[in-house]
């Protein structure tokens, strides 16, 4: 009877010992797990990281570290951890499986926030649509038509195609094409497409605008049009520059042409 509850002593002893070893184990890794994670957010914060991508990166970093601390704690208590490991896994890749779609989306969200393509307030064409950016989320971006509709597209709709960044350049090319009659004089017309440009005190002089002979057309010469302007004039400009053209070249008494068919007609005897 001495030797069964000596053995029980001891036993009890070192089970409570485990205990306190398990719980120690856990308490300072939680403490190292939350250290980490705020140094990782700091150092993202210093590189100017996305606030919402920080804290993402910060909990996610504390949950695996955390994960491995309860292990490291329940394989102190004498429990076999070759198994719960394997049900972790198990349902992470179950998990992984359902919410697919979603984590190509959230992929596609760090990568946008990663790489910076477009930021909030840029005007961009993606996914077949186009608009002002609203918000870049980790799942989705919101963009803000003109018309005042508000898009909300899956981040991985954006990254499977191209992206066109209108606002990211402090420049931008107004391109606009205007026609004249063959019967018209090309330098006269060329000169006066230029000085509707240049008395334009928001059309650029570097780079400086360029007016030329496009082609010749089935009813017209057309000729390119390429003033450049600070990206905030852009419609301004466009709109501007095509009804000053019409009224200047209509002073001049140059011809804008709309399109011309002869048709002949054949009168045939019975």
């Amino acid at each position: 009877m001495t030797e069964v509850l000596e053995y029980l002593e001891h036993a009890v002893r070192m089970y409570a010992l485990n205990i306190v070893w398990a719980i120690l184990i856990f308490i300072i890794g939680r403490l190292v797990a939350k250290a980490i994670a705020s140094l990782t957010r700091k150092m993202m914060k210093k590189r100017d990281v996305d606030e919402m991508l920080t804290r993402f990166v910060g909990n996610i970093v504390y949950a695996l570290i955390l994960t491995a601390v309860i292990i490291a704690a329940v394989g102190q208590l004498g429990v076999e951890t070759t198994s719960l490991v394997a049900i972790i896994g198990a349902a992470g890749l179950a998990i992984g499986l359902a919410l697919q779609g979603s984590l190509s989306n959230f992929a596609a969200g760090v990568m946008i926030i990663i790489f910076r393509p477009f930021k909030a307030k840029d005007y961009i064409k993606a996914a077949g649509e186009e608009g002002t950016v609203r918000e870049v989320s980790i799942f989705t971006t919101t963009l803000l038509k003109l018309d005042n509709r508000v898009v909300i597209i899956p981040n991985g709709a954006i990254t499977a195609g191209s992206i066109i960044n209108y606002t990211a350049e402090e420049k931008r090319r107004v391109d606009l094409v205007f026609g004249i009659s063959y019967s018209d004089d090309i330098k006269k017309a060329k000169d006066v497409m230029m000085e509707v440009l240049t008395t334009d005190e928001r059309v650029l002089k570097d780079p400086a605008p360029t007016v030329g002979v496009l082609e010749l057309a089935d009813s017209s010469v057309n000729f390119a049009v390429r003033p450049w302007v600070k990206t905030a004039d852009y419609w301004p400009v466009y709109f501007s520059t095509v009804e000053r053209m019409k009224q200047r070249l209509d002073a001049e008494n140059i011809t804008i042409p709309f399109p011309q068919r002869d048709v002949h007609m054949f009168q045939q005897n019975n």
